[in-house]
């Protein structure tokens, strides 16, 4: 859906801007911040996990509300909800797109703006080709047995991106 690819963009450019405009100078003046921080993305991503693997192992799916289907798609308010709530309440995301992009950037003062410029732009490359491909991954999205092998997936990810955070 065009419009929930377009809001993922407009998030992380406005997450990486904020990044490189001051984020990383205020972790720096303030490490307890970052420690902080990682922590919450580590239980956040570990909360995660166990909620896609609990989903995978009892096959749990969505509600049929949330799915979208060829008689009643699912309402582009509700879309874009979920989509903002998936962005911004994911303490992973400001770990990734503000700390670690505006570290990155600031340590280079004289391009900055130029790492800025390449993060978006991967961004907006990496949403698009996830919206996509989604269009594209319908018909395998419909079937039951594609359901237990994402959410294994996403479990594993969260776990062992949860895993990396908490022993960086």
């Amino acid at each position: 859906m065009v419009p929930a690819v377009i809001l993922c963009i407009a998030s992380d450019a406005a997450l990486i801007v904020a990044g490189v405009a001051g984020l990383g100078a205020l972790t720096a003046r303030a490490p307890w911040l970052l420690t902080v921080l990682q922590w919450l993305g580590v239980t956040w991503l570990i909360g995660y996990a166990v909620l896609s693997a609990r989903r995978c192992l009892h096959g749990v799916r969505a509600p049929a509300s949330l799915e979208a289907t060829a008689v009643a798609p699912a309402a582009l308010r509700t879309v874009l909800l979920t989509t903002a709530a998936f962005t911004w309440l994911n303490p992973h995301v400001y770990l990734d797109t503000m700390l670690l992009i505006g570290s990155l950037a600031n340590a280079h003062p004289g391009g900055r703006w130029w790492v800025a410029a390449g993060a978006i732009t991967a961004s907006a490359v990496w949403f698009a080709a996830l919206g996509g491909g989604a269009r594209l991954l319908r018909p395998l999205f419909r079937r039951p047995f594609t359901w237990p092998v994402i959410d294994g997936t996403i479990a594993a990810t969260m776990g062992v991106l949860a895993l990396k955070l908490a022993f960086h």
